[in-house]
């Protein structure tokens, strides 16, 4: 273990609230700077820079500069997207900050839905099968959806959030969506789409830390819950909430999510040439045989599943990162502590199409259960020191506990004990594992 590490976290959702929480929490940290961060994360003592541009990767660079950081942790998904691993890289001055977080190269996993179905294919990883058609082969892409069977799996190559996946349930509707995807709803995102078969099975996020040389560190597995609706009906978001542990994630499944997906997937970007150095999100299903087939890679860590994962960590995440920076991890399993932790994600009115903003936010602390706390995620300041709403997702309610069914609990009094005006919430999160 260091001591004195100072870190910065790139980002200011719910994902980096809760890496903040986490990291200034743990032996060995001095500080933990966000850029950008979020009001919400000020107030809990993490130092946030709130004007700055996650793309920023020069104001980045700036910053660990002056502080003397040697360690940032990538949040969201654009940057690394857009090469913020390589831009330290190239730097001189900035050769001895370690980025967690893969170069551009490897986050096409994430980055590209066509790149990543390649890549699984080539590499024997179970999938779904699929096809993928450019903007200019809109006809050749209607024309495959006879190929397939109802629902229909349409996904914009790019990202979009992690609302660009539809499942369509007739071809009329399937039809329709080539259409929007290609018209331009997710911009450039869907000018490119993968058409893919339907998986029926259960889901699941399985998180590693890996240090590009095949070693890795699998972190608590996690499900979320992705649409707007009770029963999971509605448009998707980007989660309305998770629990870890998933209790159909056993340990003869787990071992073939080891063997099958997350050895094979290190194995083929050590075959490619790309070395991936953070952390890998696999998307998973588990089909009705017990299979484990990839739904999607992501190159970070899942929002609002890190709410539920790090809380179960019973090891120092700061050393983790480290071992990986040394390429030290070896192949193991996390230790994790024996709770389970659930997060209720609390959204604005209009979520997710249009969510209101504004609505001034309390929250009653002597109502918070002794094993909850609260995440900030789209929150600002109105100026006198009140946080108001900012986004759709707003925050995320989280609970512990010996059980599931008490960790649940314990997140639903903890959203109560908060207020804001036309607050929603699903309120059947983890009812289908209980």
């Amino acid at each position: 273990m260091r001591t004195g590490e100072i870190v910065i976290i790139v980002g200011g959702g719910g994902r980096e609230h809760a890496l903040g929480r986490r990291l200034k929490n743990e032996l060995g940290v001095k500080e933990v700077h966000a850029w950008p961060g979020n009001a919400g994360m000020a107030e809990d003592g993490i130092l946030c820079h709130m004007a700055a541009s996650a793309l920023d990767f020069e104001g980045i660079g700036r910053l660990a500069t002056a502080i003397g950081a040697k360690m940032v942790i990538v949040g969201p998904e654009a940057p690394l997207v857009e090469g913020i691993a390589d831009y330290f890289k190239g730097q001189e001055s900035l050769r001895d900050v370690f980025v967690v977080g893969p170069t551009r190269v490897g986050a096409q996993l994430e980055g590209s839905k066509s790149f990543a179905k390649a890549f699984m294919l080539r590499h024997g990883i179970p999938t779904a099968r699929y096809k993928s058609f450019e903007a200019s082969q809109a006809g050749e892409a209607a024309r495959f959806l006879a190929d397939m069977h109802a629902p229909y799996v349409i996904k914009a190559d790019g990202l979009a959030a992690g609302k660009g996946v539809a499942i369509c349930a007739t071809r009329e509707e399937a039809e329709a969506t080539l259409r929007s995807f290609f018209g331009g709803k997710f911009a450039a995102a869907s000018q490119r789409v993968v058409i893919e078969e339907f998986l029926e099975g259960k889901e699941l996020s399985v998180f590693i830390v890996t240090d590009g040389q095949g070693g890795y560190v699998m972190l608590p597995e996690a499900k979320d819950y992705k649409r707007i609706g009770n029963g999971d009906t509605g448009a998707n978001t980007g989660g309305m909430g998770s629990v870890s542990p998933v209790p159909f994630a056993d340990d003869a499944f787990m071992r073939r999510v080891t063997l099958e997906v997350v050895e094979p997937t290190l194995a083929g970007l050590r075959a490619d040439g790309i070395e991936y150095e953070g952390f890998l999100f696999f998307g998973l299903i588990r089909l009705r045989d017990g299979s484990p087939y990839v739904i999607e890679y992501n190159a970070r860590l899942g929002d609002p599943e890190t709410q539920v994962v790090l809380p179960r960590l019973d090891e120092s995440l700061l050393d983790i990162l480290i071992a990986m920076k040394d390429k030290k991890l070896g192949r193991r399993s996390a230790r994790c502590t024996g709770k389970a932790c659930v997060s209720v994600t609390l959204a604005a009115a209009g979520y997710p199409e249009a969510p209101k903003k504004g609505m001034p936010i309390t929250l009653d602390r002597a109502l918070l259960p002794a094993e909850s706390h609260v995440i900030y995620s789209g929150v600002a300041s109105n100026g006198s020191g009140v946080l108001v709403a900012n986004g759709g997702r707003v925050l995320s309610a989280c609970g512990e506990g010996e059980t599931i069914l008490k960790a649940k609990e314990n997140a639903y009094r903890a959203a109560e004990a908060v207020h804001f005006a036309e607050k929603y919430m699903r309120n059947d999160i983890t009812l289908d594992v209980i």
